[in-house]
């Protein structure tokens, strides 16, 4: 992508998870889940700049331990778009997008980054994401893997837990034969404006509905892109979890 491009990635890093306390500090192999998830987005075209978002010193230590940067954030906040936020605001350099990477995706492809990066050349892109075909039953009908449907021209026009669109008068074992579904990816970039801007706004009562943040942003008339990716990284939510990425440990 072109030089020009100023891009921030910002790893949100809370120590006090309910259901994995300590989790950026979990080793995995002979790394940290933070160290790893750094590396990786290191690694990434595009970027200019990584910074890890937390409110704990036990991870920031970490953080400079290995040589990353870290920036200490309130702890009031309830979502890593916000403290995404209050790290931009604190920047002295001015960049043209910001990238919010999930701090428990240890193994999170470069090029999935990359190609999110790619979609701020278009400069009227507000919010970026990535979304990925749906190619089983059990995906398709998992609540646990968000939906979304996308216009002509990528933008997402709704995002839902439950399987979208509705199929009428086709069983539901033959939807994927019959329409190409997506899964939402959980990685978002915004302008720097934009950020600001929908970190403002008041939860709406989709976002209450379904769960989803991104919801809010619709609700309120921002615009979604998308790029499809080919691409799932592996979130870690539980200490059970730890099972799934253990083919990928080197």
């Amino acid at each position: 992508m072109s030089d020009e491009k100023q891009i921030l990635a910002i790893i949100p890093a809370r120590y006090a998870s309910t259901r994995f306390p300590g989790k950026p500090l979990v080793k995995i192999g002979s790394k940290t889940m933070i160290q790893r998830v750094y590396e990786q987005v290191q690694q990434a075209s595009g970027i200019t700049k990584v910074i890890v978002a937390t409110d704990d010193s036990r991870i920031a230590k970490e953080v400079q331990n290995f040589g990353g940067n870290v920036a200490f954030t309130a702890e009031h906040h309830q979502s890593g778009t916000d403290r995404c936020a209050e790290v931009l605001q604190k920047q002295p350099e001015q960049f043209d997008a910001v990238i919010n990477v999930q701090g428990d995706e240890p193994f999170i492809n470069p090029q999935s980054i990359t190609d999110l990066c790619r979609l701020f050349e278009n400069e009227n892109v507000q919010i970026g994401t990535l979304i990925k075909k749906i190619t089983s039953e059990s995906e398709l009908f998992d609540p646990n893997k968000p939906k979304v449907i996308i216009d002509k021209e990528g933008k997402a026009l709704y995002f839902s837990r439950h399987t979208i669109p509705f199929l009428r008068n086709v069983a539901e074992k033959d939807w994927l034969a019959k329409h190409t579904f997506y899964q939402h990816i959980g990685i978002y970039g915004f302008t720097p404006e934009t950020l600001l801007s929908i970190t403002k706004l008041p939860v709406s009562s989709l976002e209450k509905a379904e769960a989803l943040e991104q919801l809010r942003w619709l609700e309120n008339g921002f615009s979604i892109h998308t790029k499809i990716t080919p691409f799932e990284s592996i979130g870690i939510d539980t200490p059970e979890d730890l099972e799934k990425i253990k083919p990928f440990i080197s």
